[in-house]
């Protein structure tokens, strides 16, 4: 392949199969294990399993360009601390040189690829309508969120901040929502008008340290486990600096606007609560939160096409959007312009 060709998706997948398969011998596992691909999203990660023992661990090779190893050795501290704290989170394997990050290069990609081995976590998924796991999810986000308030970080800690700006704004990490599948007119309209009434919550709702620190990222449904009582927390990938009560959206991430989840989200703080302080200004606030991250997925959605998530969820995720957009503007006391005249219109008649 010439040097100046971008790969395609499915030539992309084997290199990085290449990487993973690469990357068993840095970390001493057995040469016959299977490598699997199980999920690309920002990462490509893979199930590693070694049939004569049974084990299993969770291989990440990272997307280029996305972190730097800085910040991958810092959500790596983090989970070694949050660890200690008693939260179930993945642990990572030291490989053979000692280090817990390998770099690999491959020929047909054009830069080097960053992995990490973690153990396999066993668990399952919970249940969209499984009230009591939120309640547990609740819990698990307040001791994650008590951890942050006393931990001290390295000097030379490193993540994204995930705000206004670097979301929604004019330096979106994930791509600008005005390019997500299906942008009509009206989703234009409708987006644009819960776009600015956001960045004027936000910037209301300030971001004193009680309100805006590290935080997961991405606690959907999908990155977390259950086992009994017991809530692991999986993939810190996005790991950075938000609001706290981020972590409270992402749990409803690609259904938000599912009949069941505002029950969910009220046992999300019921269980919050348990543990930690939610002032009723701040839970009052958590819808904000819901369309921000509803929002910031379209943006995801249009910049990372390719991917089998993207293309399951496409046009109507964003068709979706315009009647949550016109909720949340009707329940702050604002319309959008198409409303708007809608109403004056039929005052007239």
């Amino acid at each position: 392949m010439a040097a100046d060709k971008k790969p395609t998706h499915e030539e992309l997948l084997l290199h990085l199969q290449s990487v993973a398969e690469r990357s068993v011998s840095r970390f001493g596992l057995p040469q016959d294990v299977t490598v699997k691909l199980i999920n690309v999203s920002e990462n490509a990660t893979y199930k590693i399993e070694d049939a004569s023992s049974g084990r299993k661990w969770a291989l990440r090779v990272h997307r280029d360009g996305y972190h730097s190893k800085t910040a991958i050795a810092s959500e790596l501290v983090w989970l070694a601390a949050l660890e200690d704290y008693g939260v179930t989170v993945p642990t990572p394997v030291t490989a053979l040189d000692g280090e817990l990050i390998q770099t690999l290069a491959v020929e047909g990609l054009t830069n080097p690829r960053n992995v990490v081995l973690f153990l396999w976590k066993n668990g399952t998924e919970p249940a969209r309508t499984d009230v009591a796991s939120f309640e547990l999810l609740g819990e698990t986000a307040a001791r994650m969120h008590a951890h942050i308030r006393s931990w001290q970080r390295p000097a030379w800690f490193e993540r994204h901040t995930w705000n206004f700006e670097t979301s929604l704004g004019d330096r979106p990490h994930w791509g600008r929502w005005q390019d997500g599948m299906g942008m009509t007119s009206e989703a234009t309209e409708a987006i644009s008008a819960a776009v600015d009434l956001i960045r004027d919550r936000l910037e209301a709702f300030g971001k004193s340290p009680d309100r805006f620190n590290l935080v997961h990222g991405d606690m959907r449904l999908a990155n977390l486990l259950m086992e009994g009582n017991d809530v692991k927390v999986i993939d810190f990938d996005d790991c950075g600096f938000s609001w706290l009560l981020y972590d409270c959206a992402t749990t409803v991430s690609f259904f938000e606007q599912a009949p069941e989840v505002p029950e969910l989200l009220k046992a999300w703080v019921r269980g919050y609560r348990r543990v930690g302080a939610l002032s009723p200004e701040e839970e009052a606030e958590i819808e904000t939160f819901v369309m921000l991250r509803r929002l910031l997925l379209i943006a995801w959605i249009g910049s990372h096409s390719e991917t089998e998530l993207a293309q399951s969820m496409g046009v109507a995720y964003t068709q979706e959007s315009i009647p949550l957009c016109e909720r949340y503007l009707s329940r702050f006391g604002k319309r959008s312009s198409r409303h708007a005249a809608a109403e004056a219109s039929f005052s007239r008649r």
